[in-house]
């Protein structure tokens, strides 16, 4: 199958999964015993202003009718009006997602440079004092609650050492950098503003750690087993037996094919840095999608709630979609199988 006859395919398996995700959704939403009407308007409201406001959202109409709406309008990208904010549900996710994103994204990254080369480290020392180490760490980050974790790095590299700032996306005194992606150390870079990059960078490393030690003890616990697998291989076993460096070796024929299986493993891991960043964000006081989340969920605000659900699992599709589409670069056999 071809390249192009195989993203085809993926973007028709990930259309059909969006329309699930929006059934399943719009669907949950009608089965919590609570009325939204009265949920947004309070207890106090008159029956005419509960009546009214069903007319103007159409919560009056057949559910089946509900749904056309609901599914016409978010095509439209029009996913209602937020109860708590009293703003469109875009407009709300458009603010927060960013600095989630971000979050998400730099923990990503700490994950893959520790975790790689850690679990490379682990493979090729096996049963060594290093593949000890690794072990023990990476046991250690799969057990190990994000909440007390985050609670550990801000007591000593904020409040004992002073080191690092403890909250925040940016100093309070620091202006923000004009908005291009809602990205604070992107934008900062794109308008020449040192002050707020330098700053953004710093509140970004203990967020990021906590969110991201988890994801880097499971990226070098499987990236240890690939690299076991693949170096009794008969192409590994070539390669020595052709006097090349035993680095060459380790980096250009076993690390690319370990790589195959950690890409998904990755690709898992950053959908699940979008859903553990909940706690780190109410720990680090950032002001992303998690406690946008959170705050909707508990007042009941079923248009952000949706809203936030489509959203995590459009990323989590994509990012699904772009880690099958990196076998086909990792792995010539799948680009040509």
């Amino acid at each position: 199958m071809t390249l192009l006859a195989y993203s085809l395919r993926r973007l028709l398996g990930f259309v059909a999964v969006m329309i699930g995700v929006s059934i399943i959704t719009f669907s949950l939403s009608h089965l919590v015993p609570a009325d939204p009407a009265i949920v947004a308007l309070g207890d106090h409201a008159t029956d005419a202003q509960i009546n009214d406001f069903r007319e103007k959202y159409g919560l009056n109409k057949p559910v089946p009718e509900q749904y056309w709406i609901y599914i016409t309008n978010l095509v439209q990208g029009d996913l209602g009006i937020s109860l708590r904010t009293r703003r469109p549900v875009a407009a709300d996710l458009h603010d927060f997602f960013p600095a989630t994103f971000e979050l998400s994204l730099t923990a990503l990254v700490f994950s893959v440079i520790i975790g790689i080369p850690a679990g490379v480290l682990s493979a090729t020392a096996r049963n060594r004092l290093p593949d000890i180490i690794v072990r023990i760490v990476s046991l250690i980050g799969g057990s190990v609650p994000i909440f007390w974790l985050g609670l550990i790095l801000i007591g000593f590299f904020y409040g004992r050492l002073g080191w690092l700032p403890g909250g925040a996306r940016i100093d309070r005194f620091i202006p923000a950098p004009t908005t291009i992606t809602g990205l604070f150390t992107l934008d900062s870079l794109l308008t020449g503003n040192a002050k707020a990059f330098w700053s953004s960078l710093q509140h970004l490393v203990l967020p990021g750690l906590a969110l991201g030690y988890f994801s880097t003890a499971i990226i070098a616990r499987m990236m240890r087993s690939s690299m076991l697998e693949v170096l009794g291989q008969w192409y590994v076993l070539a390669a020595r037996a052709k006097g090349l460096r035993e680095t060459q070796v380790i980096w250009r024929h076993a690390v690319r094919n370990a790589l195959i299986p950690t890409v998904t493993t990755i690709g898992v891991s950053f959908g699940s840095l979008l859903s553990g960043a909940v706690l780190t964000e109410t720990i680090f006081s950032w002001p992303g999608l998690g406690r946008y989340a959170t705050n909707s969920a508990i007042s009941l605000d079923f248009p952000a709630v949706m809203g936030v659900t489509l959203l995590a699992a459009l990323v989590y599709t994509a990012t699904n979609l772009i880690v099958d589409l990196g076998y086909h670069w990792l792995d010539p056999r799948i680009r040509h199988g």
